[in-house]
């Protein structure tokens, strides 16, 4: 496992005890070095672990130390690499023949030779590091004194003057409300509210305004802030002696049982407000729990923390009484900004405006980074170039300045309490530009190609890494940015501040090398070991000739790199990720297949149009994604990859040998057609592991067999929906345009009844042409799992929907067709889809439509439906109290202009009764006629408008 702090020392250690198996025992000239250098390795990387506990404590002897057994651990690893594979080639001569068998044994031996005389030499260095750690004596130094407790830099809010606060009305006020009200006996119950957000959004200032304002209120309080390792004792001691307002005798010797007991026996019948303050683990809430006595006259406890996870833990189980921190708006923003430079409110010098503005987009909304920029800028000359400098040096020279320096070390908090593994995953994050959105699955796979997940006991690494990734959402360290349907977080972006934060540190461990943007200006000091290069921000990147690059793990590179070194050189490379390279020479990818140690090969470029027919020599590529290059036609070679487990095209026809890729999760997108080698589709039945698949429909030869076509077909559905098949996308390649049943005389009947027996593990199918099943498949009503479903039925019937309304799992409906049968509306009645979230219907000749009963889709939260203009429509979208969205396409062919502006106000009237006031979207969808209504209109109503300006303010309810 690859650590940021001691490098792939692990890893390592791992092919050391490969190289010493049965295996390699004949390599007896290296053996005894080979013994050596995993002992030593194995007792310095015990110490690298303990100092990783330490680490803003380290002497700066011991931090040399450290970086040096870490660029030694990197060497190691790219030196027995180069070994295992020439033994390899050897091998696979042996089998070619016996001329080519010598002449690879001849090379070989040559390899061994300077493979030997490596070894000796970093057995060498390995020596030198050991007794360098002896003469020091970093052990002793390290560990006898203990840790340094530094202030806490988040004293000051506890102490911020009411007058300098902005934007602090509305979440007090809210969380206030919350907090004192209730309905009959729940009034006198006692109440938890947690506020939970990333540091420097204010949730100790917000808390501790709170707790002013309701002074009065209560016969005792308390307000404590906790640590990442917190002394219980020493908190339990303060609640104590705040709520009691007394000195005990010898309470310093009092055991946390004595003090618990004392606190509950003093609350047992007091109406007490405690608010505990950045608490950061579980643990520590569970004890300090223990001690505020669950009474009935009206108690209040306020927590305050950066976890999810944790603020969910001290509300449980009324998770509604979370309130996640939400950054600045622009105005408060601005104002905080202003008054801290000018003592003014709103009023920016003209000349100013446009710089200052970038400032703010920069802060991102956080007053601790507002605070501390115009902290420093109020010191400074107020002039646009000045402002210009100090803009463009935030992350880098920046934090030289005092002030910046707390806003780091409060910023810091978060990362210090990470485990190691989590450490090295967030300084993964540094790699991408500012404000990139950034792919969770992407991500992950990354992640994995670098060997930062370890799995233990055959566990799933993307499963583990789907973990890390969560862990980093709930811990406010990476902010979602969009979200799927079933609440998981499909994307994420890194605030500029944390950003800077990550790059800085990654720059002091060797992690990543920068080139672009601001961090053009970087001396390179070591062997790169991850490059990243952003050209969206600077003309001209180019990687400087005195660069190390041949020990380069991860390249990275934003938009069009030009004079970029040929691949060859990257010998080691671990991950190539090309993002938007529109220009970018095809040449570069030539010698692609000379990077034998290629794990993740993703490219965004369009001027890419084949690959190297060796591209089987890839042995250890697992994921290959090449959506969006030209890319029409795969080398034949890559059903060698037998390491592939997600392979991503755009509309390619399956190779022959498919089969041979036992590994393959992830296959999409396919294309499938009547003509297609009969032996591939047999074959695609044979990946066992499969969970996702994607077909492209193009059946453009009417001659091909379509019996054999659509038996081979059937029967790799069969047994794939057998084994491990998740998920399923039919897209067509002429999308809605032209029906495939005219266009072709066949239809996808087949699908209807055949899937047998029926995909028990499926939780997606998605269809993507424009096609319709007569009636709902068979199949599909036996679907326990199934959560998201995107399909085509003409016409919409009763029965169909009373089917897919009792699908357990379901949350999201796609539903589309050309009419419906009814003469009546279709009744969506209480008892069936019970935990739909999305419904999203879509029907031109839309008849009478739906309607809801009380008590229909009780957790429908999106909701996107077609009305006809002019018509009733009164369809019972008041039962559904738990909307959020809603999405209304008035068909009004035919219709009079008064007649669609009198159905928006219809709808209009009806969702701004709706409990959650949702937000609700009108598209007009007619003739010419409709011109003057407008093709699509955006409608929010008045209440709307206010409940969206409280969710800008300080917090929101989730």
């Amino acid at each position: 496992m690859v650590s940021a702090l001691a490098g792939v020392m692990t890893s390592v250690i791992g092919k050391l005890t490969t190289l010493l198996g049965e295996e390699y025992a004949k390599l007896k000239g290296v053996h005894r070095e080979v013994e050596f250098m995993k002992d030593e390795l194995s007792s310095m990387n015990a110490l690298l672990q303990r100092l990783a506990e330490v680490d803003r404590d380290l002497h700066v002897q011991t931090k040399q130390w450290r970086d040096q057994v870490r660029e030694m651990s990197y060497d190691i690893e790219d030196c027995i690499d180069d070994f295992m594979k020439n033994l390899g080639q050897t091998d696979i001569a042996k089998r070619a023949g016996l001329v080519q068998s010598v002449i690879q044994q001849l090379k070989a031996l040559r390899a061994r030779h300077q493979i030997s005389s490596q070894i000796q030499g970093l057995k060498a260095r390995v020596e030198d590091a050991s007794k360098r750690r002896m003469r020091y004596k970093l052990d002793e130094r390290t560990f006898e004194h203990g840790i340094s407790r530094a202030i806490d830099p988040r004293l000051p809010s506890l102490y911020a003057e009411p007058d300098g606060l902005v934007g602090i009305d509305k979440p007090r006020d809210g969380l206030i409300k919350c907090l004192m009200e209730g309905v009959g006996a729940s009034v006198q119950q006692q109440k938890v509210i947690s506020i939970v957000g990333p540091g420097g959004l204010g949730k100790t200032t917000l808390a501790n305004e709170v707790y002013r304002k309701l002074e009065g209120q209560f016969q005792c309080r308390a307000f404590v802030s906790l640590s990442q390792q917190p002394d219980v004792k020493k908190i339990l001691r303060s609640i104590l002696s705040q709520v009691s307002q007394q000195e005990y005798a010898n309470i310093d010797v009092w055991d946390e049982e004595k003090l618990i007991n004392a606190i509950r026996e003093f609350l047992k019948n007091k109406r007490y407000f405690v608010i505990i303050d950045d608490i950061w683990s579980n643990q520590a809430w569970k004890i300090i729990k223990c001690a505020l006595f669950p009474n009935d006259v009206g108690s209040k406890i306020m927590t305050t923390t950066r976890s999810i996870t944790i603020a969910k833990l001290c509300c449980s189980p009324q998770h509604d009484h979370v309130y996640e921190i939400m950054p600045l708006t622009e105005a408060n923003s601005k104002s905080l900004f202003l008054k801290r430079i000018f003592g003014l409110g709103d009023m920016c010098p003209p000349k100013l405006e446009e710089v200052s503005s970038e400032i703010m987009k920069k802060c991102g909304g956080s007053p601790l980074a507002i605070i501390t920029v115009a902290s420093l800028l109020a010191n400074k000359a107020s002039t646009n170039e000045e402002w210009e400098r100090v803009y463009n040096s935030i992350g880098s020279t920046l934090e030289k300045d005092p002030g910046v320096e707390e806003m780091r070390k409060i910023l810091s908090l978060s990362y210090d309490d990470l485990p190691h593994h989590l450490k090295t995953c967030l300084l993964y994050l540094s790699i991408f530009p500012e404000d990139c959105e950034i792919k969770r699955d992407q991500l992950i796979r990354r992640w994995i190609a670098e060997g930062f997940i370890n799995t233990e006991g055959g566990q799933d690494l993307e499963e583990i890494g789907d973990g890390y990734f969560c862990d980093l959402i709930n811990r406010s360290m990476v902010q979602p940015v969009r979200i799927q349907y079933d609440g998981r977080v499909y994307s994420c972006r890194v605030h500029d501040m944390i950003l800077d934060l990550l790059i800085s540190k990654s720059i002091e461990e060797n992690f990543v090398t920068f080139f672009g943007g601001q961090n053009q200006k970087l001396v390179l000091q070591h062997k790169i070991r991850r490059l990243s290069l952003n050209c969206y921000s600077q003309e001209h990147i180019a990687v400087p000739s005195t660069a190390i690059i041949s020990h380069c793990r991860s390249l990275s590179i934003f938009g069009y790199a030009e004079q970029m070194p040929p691949l060859s050189k990257f010998r080691v490379l671990r991950v190539l990720d090309i993002e938007n390279g529109e220009d970018m020479e095809s040449s570069f990818i030539e010698h692609v297949s000379t990077l034998c140690q290629l794990k993740y090969l993703r490219l965004d470029v369009r001027s890419i149009s084949a690959f190297p027919e060796q591209l089987g020599e890839l042995q250890h590529l697992q994921t290959l994604d090449i959506r969006w290059t030209k890319i029409r036609k795969l080398p034949k070679s890559i059903v060698q990859l037998q390491n592939m487990t997600c392979l991503r095209v755009n509309n390619l026809e399956l190779p022959e040998g498919i089969g041979n890729l036992h590994a393959l999760q992830e296959l999409r997108e396919i294309k499938v057609k009547w003509d297609s080698l009969a032996s591939s589709l047999l074959e695609l039945g044979s990946l066992t592991k499969l969970r996702i698949l994607g077909l492209r429909w193009c059946i453009i030869d009417t001659h091909g067999n379509k019996e054999i076509f659509v038996e081979n077909l059937v029967s790799s559905l069969c047994k794939l929906g057998r084994l491990n098949l998740r998920s399923l996308c039919i897209k067509s390649d002429y999308g809605y345009s032209i029906p495939l049943k005219e266009m072709y005389g066949y239809s996808i009947d087949f699908l209807l009844d055949s899937w047998f027996p029926s995909p028990h593990l499926l939780q997606k199918f998605q269809m993507d042409a424009y096609y319709f099943f007569p009636r709902v498949p068979v199949w599909i009503a036996s679907l326990d799992n199934l959560s998201y479903l995107d399909i085509n039925i003409n016409p919409v019937e009763e029965e169909a929907l009373e089917i897919l309304g009792g699908l357990p799992a379901l949350l999201l409906l796609c539903l589309s067709s050309e009419s419906s049968a009814q003469k009546q509306r279709l009744v969506i009645s209480s008892n069936m889809f019970i935990c739909l979230n999305d419904f999203r219907f879509t029907c031109w000749s839309n008849g009478k439509g739906l309607t809801f009963e009380a008590g229909a889709m009780p957790s429908l939260e999106k909701l996107e439906v077609p009305l006809d203009a002019g018509k009733d429509l009164d369809f019972g979208i008041q039962h559904l109290s738990s909307l959020m969205h809603v999405t209304v396409k008035i068909i009004c062919g035919g219709a009079t202009v008064q007649e669609v502006e009198a159905s928006e106000d219809a709808i209009k009237s009806a969702v701004t009764h709706l409990p959650n006031h949702p937000t609700l979207e009108i598209r007009i969808w007619g003739d010419e006629n409709m011109a003057e209504v407008g093709f699509k209109k955006n409608m929010v109503e008045e209440d709307q408008g206010k409940a969206e300006e409280e969710i800008q303010t300080s917090t929101q309810l989730i």
